[in-house]
């Protein structure tokens, strides 16, 4: 199991996900729920729980690592993220892990397109870029999330393209996944435009 930090900024600070989890997630998520249209984020008790118990459960085979966000100014739980897919490529070739996704987020509507979301992203990516050395970060949405979309661009990843029918929706039809990624070569022109970004 790879360990899981606690990673903190100015704004945000990215805790590990533990089972106690649960209740503070479930405030956050339903403070306001009018942006998960095209994101399936648990609304009861039971579905919250088992939706930490899972994520603590992958964690534990070493395929993820999950966080809780809590934004600095409140102290308050404000949402969730993880690094997930993880691959630890052969070594001594490569390092380990040696690609990663950063998904499986929500936040809620309150903190949405800010200074939060953009430190999160920046402080996952240095995280996987420099301490890890992984060659590749991923981001993936919900092709019709066109904010979620935006989002994505705006901390300089590059669009890949649509994998049409890629899993199931967040309404139980069908979804295409936009892709995106950062590779290692890149990571030095993104983390200065994040940084700047950040003040």
């Amino acid at each position: 199991m790879i360990d899981t930090p606690t990673l903190a900024g100015t704004h945000v600070r990215l805790e590990p996900m533990t089972r106690g989890s649960a209740a503070a997630l479930l405030e956050a998520a339903n403070a306001d729920r009018s942006t998960y249209d095209l994101t399936r984020v648990a609304d009861s008790v039971e579905e919250m729980q088992q939706y930490v118990d899972r994520a603590l459960s992958d964690q534990a085979a070493g395929t993820v690592v999950p966080f809780v966000v809590v934004a600095t100014s409140t102290g308050n739980v404000v949402g969730t993220t993880r690094f997930l897919d993880i691959e630890c490529w052969p070594e001594p070739q490569w390092p380990q892990p040696t690609v990663v996704e950063i998904g499986h987020t929500w936040l809620a509507r309150a903190v949405q397109r800010t200074a939060v979301n953009t430190e999160m992203k920046y402080l996952m990516l240095r995280h996987a870029f420099e301490h890890w050395g992984v060659l590749r970060v991923t981001l993936k949405t919900d092709a019709r999330n066109e904010r979620s979309r935006a989002a994505i661009l705006r901390i300089g990843a590059t669009f890949e393209g649509v994998r049409r029918v890629a899993v199931v929706a967040s309404d139980g039809g069908v979804r295409d996944s936009a892709y995106f990624s950062i590779v290692a070569d890149e990571w030095p022109s993104v983390e200065r435009s994040l940084a700047a970004k950040l003040g």
